[in-house]
């Protein structure tokens, strides 16, 4: 029987013990830990914790821990839990002397400045909490726009499009709060500072000699606000006094990054906004099948290295545009291409009874397109069959890609989900209908593509397979990394 307190348990001695830990949140289906002191981490044993899929970031301030869906969700709560216990106890401060129990605050004591990869990760921190609201208005969104086209309930459908479109209106407050939250300064600051974004009264101001739009610069000019309005927030708490700081330190945060929003961070971050659209829709259709083949094989190593959510702020920029990311699909066809290769490697190894349940168990997640149970406990610790998955991927992809050509997109209406959850969020340029007929195809695609191209050459040649090799063992006695490591990971 699961024993998500004892995971969470393990998880915190093994990580260096709650005073180690200064941050904790997750996502779909990963525990990420904010540590103090990376090198206090256990990594191997760790990784050898029943339950743990896979470990990202093993040396590095931020620690993800692969835990699948669901399982994520209790074992975060419980892990939260016991850092409050901890903090009460006086077991848990952050640096700036402030009891930390696990979901940020508002102290603004600069951290360290992050680099690189850690960069991206960070901005993904920022998006990753908006993903529930993401999934459930536009699920939301997608019944509303079935019953207005059917002409059902024209009484209803009304207060589903106020619900479905109420949290992106104001999506830009959100990621500015989430953005001076994870960045070191205080959130409401950074929320106020974003909603001069979407506030109807900028159509007056003019800049660079046009007048701004409401919402003009979208998420991304949300998110350099918030930005910039930390580094001005940490600037004037170094400097100012105790008596004025309380007065002062907010109203030059809000003024400054205020002003510099609208005259030039909400036209840039328009512009480039224009641009991602442009390119999105220019890349599809003069390109299709092969930007659909190379997304689709490239994104497994972005979900194995942990990268893939810094695209994120990319599909919503799509969504605010054209109200729907036409990328998601094309990137979802990674995970059919690792359900094909999975069931693949389930057929071959017949007699490999430990390795059979774990594809068993995997594999519902894997066709609602969470695909790091799959990933971790079947196709990395294999070797071959990850790179046959990412084969079943490129084809779907490429399938996708070459109806965009013909003049049929298909997008999703949010974010989160893909697989088989998708199809309540596809709708395209020609409506919901020809768009989930296309990403079917795809499906299948990816499904048989990666079925095939495993049987062939997921295997070393001229090796037959036999009972009873352990879990991430090649047949025929080859042993690969050990699951859930990636390249670069310390040995």
């Amino acid at each position: 029987m699961r024993n998500d307190s004892a995971t969470a348990s393990d998880v915190l001695a093994l990580t260096g013990g709650p005073a180690n830990i200064s941050q904790v949140t997750h996502c779909l289906t990963r525990l990420r830990l904010t540590l103090a002191d990376p090198a206090a981490v256990d990594e191997e044993s760790l990784r050898a914790l029943p339950g743990v899929l896979g470990v990202i970031g093993a040396g590095t301030p931020s620690l993800q821990v692969v835990l699948g869906p669901g399982v994520v969700d209790t074992v975060t709560a419980e892990v939260e839990r016991q850092l409050a216990a901890s903090a009460r106890a006086g077991g848990v401060r952050t640096e700036a002397g402030a009891v930390d129990a696990g979901r940020g605050s508002d102290a603004t004591a600069p951290g360290p400045t992050p680099r690189g990869g850690a960069v991206l990760r960070r901005v993904a921190n920022v998006f990753v909490p908006l993903i529930p609201a993401l999934i459930g208005c536009g699920v939301i969104a997608g019944i509303n726009g079935l019953l207005v086209n059917a002409g059902w309930l024209p009484g209803l459908t009304p207060a589903l499009a106020a619900i479905a479109s109420g949290f992106m209106a104001l999506i830009a407050v959100f990621v500015g709060y989430q953005a001076a939250k994870e960045f070191g300064g205080t959130p409401i600051l950074g929320g106020a500072v974003a909603a001069v974004v979407v506030y109807p009264g900028v159509a007056k101001v003019t800049a660079f000699g046009v007048h701004l739009s409401p919402g003009q610069g979208g998420v991304l000019g949300a998110l350099a606000a918030a930005l910039l309005a930390t580094r001005v927030e940490k600037w004037c708490r170094g400097r100012l006094p105790g008596a004025l700081d309380v007065l002062l330190t907010p109203t030059v945060t809000v003024l400054v990054a205020g002003l510099a929003t609208l005259y030039g961070l909400m036209y840039a971050a328009g512009a480039v906004a224009t641009a991602i659209g442009t390119g999105a829709n220019w890349l599809l259709t003069t390109t299709g099948a092969f930007a659909g083949l190379l997304l689709g094989g490239l994104f497994l190593p972005l979900v194995m290295l942990g990268l893939h959510q810094a695209l994120i702020p990319i599909h919503t920029t799509l969504i605010e545009q054209q109200g729907y990311t036409v990328l998601l699909p094309l990137l979802a066809m990674a995970g059919a291409g690792q359900v094909g290769g999975a069931l693949a490697v389930y057929v071959r190894l017949r007699h490999d009874t430990t390795l059979r349940t774990t594809i068993r168990s995997a594999l519902p997640a894997g066709l609602l397109g969470v695909g790091e149970p799959l990933i971790y406990g079947v196709s990395l610790p294999l070797g071959r069959p990850f790179i046959t998955a990412c084969v079943g991927g490129s084809a779907g992809g490429a399938f996708v890609g070459f109806f965009a050509m013909l003049g049929e997109k298909v997008g999703a209406t949010a974010i989160g989900p893909s697989g088989w959850a998708l199809f309540p969020l596809l709708t395209g340029n020609q409506g919901p209908a020809p768009a989930i007929a296309i990403y079917a195809g795809g499906l299948l695609t990816a499904y048989a593509t990666g079925f095939a191209a495993t049987l062939a050459f997921g295997f070393p040649r001229g090796r037959t397979p036999r009972g009873g090799s352990p879990r991430g063992a090649m047949p025929g006695g080859e042993t690969p990394s050990p699951a859930g490591r990636t390249p670069g990971d310390p040995a």
